[in-house]
C-alpha cells in the first residue's frame, strides 16, 4: 500500500465517525520519524476513542498494522502511529491548548 492510499484510509475513517477540523500536515522535509501528521478533533472522550479505534480497524483491514497507539482508551488525546502517518485525535480544549498545527506552521497543509 502506498502512502496516498493510507492517507485516504485515515481520512475516510475520520470522516466516517464525524471527526472535525481534519488537517493533514506534510512533514517529510521536517521530520525523520514520519511523513505526514493528521490532526483531527473529536468532541467528546467517547468520540475520540471511537475515532482512534476505527482508524486502527480500517488500517488493519487493509493490511496496515499500527506501530503504536497511545491514549486510545482515555479519550482526551489519542495517537495512532501508522509509520508513515501519525494521527492525533483530540478534544477541542486539548487541541486548542497544544496547537500542534502551530508547532508545524512551516510545513505544507495537504488539502482534504
Amino acid at each position: 500500500m502506498n502512502i496516498e492510499q493510507l492517507l485516504t484510509i485515515v481520512k475516510d475513517a475520520l470522516e466516517d465517525k464525524k471527526a472535525e477540523n481534519i488537517e493533514v500536515l506534510d512533514v517529510r522535509n521536517k521530520s525523520n520519524i514520519t511523513d505526514f501528521m493528521v490532526v483531527a478533533t473529536g468532541n467528546t472522550s467517547r468520540q475520540v476513542i471511537a475515532l482512534s479505534h476505527h482508524i486502527v480497524e480500517k488500517a488493519k483491514s487493509f493490511g496496515q498494522r499500527p506501530l503504536g497507539e497511545e491514549g486510545c482508551n482515555v479519550g482526551e488525546w489519542a495517537l495512532v502511529d501508522l509509520g508513515d502517518i501519525i494521527v492525533h485525535i483530540m478534544q477541542p480544549e486539548t487541541r486548542d491548548f497544544y496547537q500542534l498545527e502551530r508547532l508545524w506552521s512551516e510545513v505544507e497543509t495537504v488539502s482534504n
